[in-house]
């Protein structure tokens, strides 16, 4: 064994009081085994198993989540407060073990037990409680605030189902209930005497009490109740465990007698199925009414909670309610995106309303609790809602936004005297197309702060969406570029790459990865060249066995490895990868003796159920896979694989095996992007074009080791601005042309000519994100792809100094700027060993 892997005498030591050892770890794992096999079966199953493991290392967390609480009770620390309508955690039971410094014990442990880690691993439901990289983010910042020990707590939604579960019929998408709460989850404690009121709907009172104070009181409809579901979020190599709080909804009245004793069976229980529906799935389909009535309620829900609890925690430690003018002073509230910027109307109605504090302290308070990270470009990702179903809903918070904004537009005036359209811009309600609230303007106006997720997405909401608001208050936008966590991400991931980077940086390397830079000197060493390529090679042996198991599908670990895995949208661009594929295929077809690069282009993703385009891009990968992969004549060349069901479990062996990252979205319509963070940090090369993250990624890790293509945003502007026009593209370009005519031939649809008509036809036609402009660049630089790889010494030296200069990119980097420039925030050390 490497002396960097060996555990000191002492150290071992402290691993046994504390019960990490792995002796330690063997006993309690079977005395949980025991209680679990009572209660169920005589037999422990495989299920058994990984809960026997959960709850022995959840009972190890316990002890740093009670001296967390404890420690920053005693120091009264300022708290950040993550609000957040996603949480894609991932599974919680190998990342705790990376995260407690123990993984190597359970393993060792398990074996000595006859038993295999990996089968229990396997065996977790993953909580599907976010939809993509806005959930995966806020998993990785909770992650990284309890590594840097940071006092936090996240606030979210326990969705009964989370994002669908996706299965692959005849090449579409079928969408299947997310059962992850089936088997119980070992990680969260039910807080059931943690419990607030939320008031939907009815009416409003004013009046005039007896001193002739004008009073305002809210007449709800109906009222539910908010249950909390803690899970405790653990940090790497501290002790500091910080709070994820999730929602669970319920009626106020669970069970009406008096309906039931008239016959009224459905009325009975009518409360509480109304009650429970609104945490019952993650994001509705919200193109009906009631769909976007159910978001809305999902959102004010948790919010209401979040704050009710915050307010709660406050006045332990202050006795009288005047005390909330300074419950900024406690708290700094993230806002992750727009989905929780209804908490600005609600803090200050619980200010006013609840608490009597005068409107203009209540605004102050507000104003300084309270920051914004907007995550999009697209104008239709923005949310607003209509005035109608805020006053039908909200009818309370209505009259507080129309008040904000009266203020505010005052404000605007008092700058822009006769720019009525400025005004009529920047208004927090918006007239066209029918009266709305915008959620954004409520939140750019609301907050302290404002930021963007990269460095080129945060000038774009300077200068596009929010421009009028950074005019208006530059001081207040900030740019935070997003990172991910090296624990899950390359850790946990890739235990290959993690051995290497202990040996070469040190064993605490994934708490500083800018310590990576050592790997820069020795990119051209011919024996750390030989260690990559071959823990390359396995961990794409380890993907090519999954790829079978799950679609029966054979791919060649000696080939490269093209990866496009995100979700499915037409921005994204999967199509325009498409298009490369039956390029690659009308060239073998029509040549003989081919010299050529052999391919395995790997999919995965999910599109929304209500997206006929993204389906139908799913659609065209499986029926191209499907012809392609029983070619004989191709099949040697190309292999295309759609991976079913995209999450963060089953992304986890995606990211080591990738050779080549494509990251191809529309120049200016990707805010960041975080799927490219995590492929470069295990190796893989991108192929990008300059949006989002990927501008960044390129200058870190240098120009010449990222593979660039397309127009870039300012060119993307000009473009649309002077009337684009693919279908002149499309008459000019016979290459492109042939491919588009195969996909209409009918040769990917069983002879049906018409089945990707609307796909083609928009392209040719319309093309809104620039498939057909950046094609031919595309295609040029995936033939540079293809010639680099071959060279496999350049290949392996790029890809080494791609993961050595990835330290901007880790969530604590993120993290540590957001305490720096936004929430002001100090860590707190916790010793879990002090009583």
């Amino acid at each position: 064994m490497n002396d960097i892997q060996t555990i000191t005498h002492v150290e071992e030591e402290e691993r046994t009081r504390t019960g990490l050892s792995k002796d330690a770890l063997k006993r309690a794992f079977s005395d949980n085994l025991f209680y679990v096999q009572a209660r169920f079966k005589d037999v422990a199953t495989a299920h058994d198993l990984y809960m026997a493991a959960a709850y022995t290392v959840r009972d190890r967390m316990l002890q740093r989540w009670v001296r967390t609480a404890k420690t920053y009770k005693k120091f009264n620390a300022r708290t950040v407060c993550y609000l957040s309508a996603e949480y894609l955690l991932g599974p919680h039971l190998g990342n705790n073990l990376i995260n407690l410094g123990i993984m190597d014990n359970a393993r060792d442990a398990a074996a000595e037990l006859g038993l295999d880690m990996e089968t229990i691993l396997d065996q977790e439901e993953e909580p599907g409680l976010g939809n993509g990289g806005l959930g995966r983010l806020a998993a990785c910042f909770m992650d990284s605030l309890s590594t840097l020990q940071i006092p936090a707590i996240g606030y979210g939604i326990r969705y009964e189902f989370g994002i669908f579960d996706q299965e692959i019929q005849d090449g579409w998408q079928l969408e299947i209930p997310d059962l992850w709460l089936r088997n119980g989850n070992p990680w969260e404690i039910p807080r059931t005497k943690t419990r607030y009121p939320v008031k939907f709907g009815g009416r409003v009172e004013h009046y005039t009490d007896e001193g002739g104070a004008e009073c305002i009181r809210w007449h709800p409809e109906f009222e539910i109740n908010g249950v909390a579901y803690d899970t405790p979020i653990l940090g790497f190599g501290v002790d500091n465990a910080n709070l994820l709080r999730l929602w669970h909804a319920e009626a106020s009245q669970s069970f009406d007698f008096h309906s039931f004793n008239h016959g009224d069976y459905y009325g009975a229980v009518n409360a509480k199925v109304a009650a429970e529906n609104i945490t019952k799935v993650l994001y509705p389909n919200d193109e009906p009414e009631v769909g976007k009535e159910l978001r809305l309620k999902q959102q004010y829900f948790f919010v209401s909670c979040s704050l009710q609890d915050m307010i709660r925690l406050y006045l332990k430690n202050h006795t009288i309610s005047s005390g909330l003018e300074h419950f900024n002073d406690k708290f700094a509230a993230q806002l992750n995106d727009t989905h929780p910027a209804i908490a600005i109307a609600e803090l200050m109605r619980l200010l006013i309303d609840e608490h009597g504090l005068e409107w203009d302290a209540a605004w102050r308070t507000t104003q300084n609790t309270f920051a914004y990270t907007n995550h999009t470009l697209l104008p239709e990702a923005l949310e607003t809602w209509s005035i109608e179903l805020f006053s039908r809903l909200l009818p309370r918070h209505l009259e507080i936004i129309f008040k904000i904004n009266h203020r505010f537009l005052d404000e605007v005036r008092v700058r822009y005297p006769w720019d009525k359209d400025k005004i009529a811009r920047m208004s927090i309600i918006g007239e066209d197309d029918g009266r709305c609230v915008r959620m954004a303007h409520l939140a750019t106006v609301g907050c302290f702060a404002v930021n963007g997720v990269a460095e080129m997405h945060t000038e774009l909401v300077k200068g596009t969406i929010l421009n009028d608001f950074y005019e208006l208050w530059p001081e207040k936008f900030h740019n935070v570029t997003n990172g991910v966590t090296p624990r899950r991400f390359v850790q946990l991931s890739n235990p290959g790459l993690d051995i290497i980077l202990r040996e070469l940086a040190g064993d605490r390397w994934a708490t500083d990865l800018n310590n990576l830079r050592i790997l820069e000197p020795l990119a051209s060493d011919s024996g750390l060249q030989t260690r990559w390529r071959e823990m390359k090679r396995l961990a794409k042996e380890r993907l090519a066995k999954r790829i079978l198991e799950r679609t029966n599908i054979v791919v060649n670990p000696e080939s490269l490895f093209d990866v496009q895995v995100k979700r499915i949208h037409e921005y994204k661009r999967q199509h325009l990868n498409m298009l490369h594929i039956l390029t690659l295929y009308n060239i073998i077809k029509q040549s003989q003796n081919i010299d050529f690069q052999p391919r395995t282009f790997i999919f995965g993703g999910k599109a929304a159920p209500g997206y006929y385009m993204a389906k139908l891009i799913i659609k065209l990968i499986n029926s191209v896979g499907e012809v392609i992969n029983r070619d004989p004549q191709v099949n040697e060349h190309l292999r295309v694989v759609f991976y079913p069901d995209l999450n963060v479990k089953n992304a986890e062996p995606i990211y080591p095996a990738a050779d080549l990252s494509e990251q191809i979205s529309t120049a200016g319509k990707e805010a960041s992007g975080t799927g490219n963070m995590k492929f470069s940090m295990n190796g893989a090369l991108t192929i990008g074009t300059l949006d989002g993250a990927n501008v960044e990624i390129r200058d870190e890790v240098g120009h010449e080791n990222f593979f660039l293509f397309g127009l870039k945003e300012k060119e993307v502007v000009e473009t649309m601005k002077n009337g684009y026009r693919p279908w002149e593209i499309y008459q000019n370009n016979l290459q492109l042309r042939d491919t588009i005519s195969l996909i209409n031939s009918g040769v990917f649809s069983h002879g049906d000519t018409e089945l990707f008509k609307p796909l083609t036809d928009n392209l040719i036609n319309h093309d809104p994100f620039l498939v057909l402009a950046d094609y031919q660049s595309y295609i040029d630089c995936q033939s540079d792809v293809s010639d680099a790889y071959t060279d496999s010494p350049y290949w392996q030296r790029m890809s080494i100094l791609n993961v050595s200069r990835m330290g901007k990119f880790s969530s604590d980097r993120s993290i540590r700027n957001y305490c720096d420039q936004i929430w002001k925030v100090n860590p707190v050390t916790v010793d879990a060993t002090m009583d």
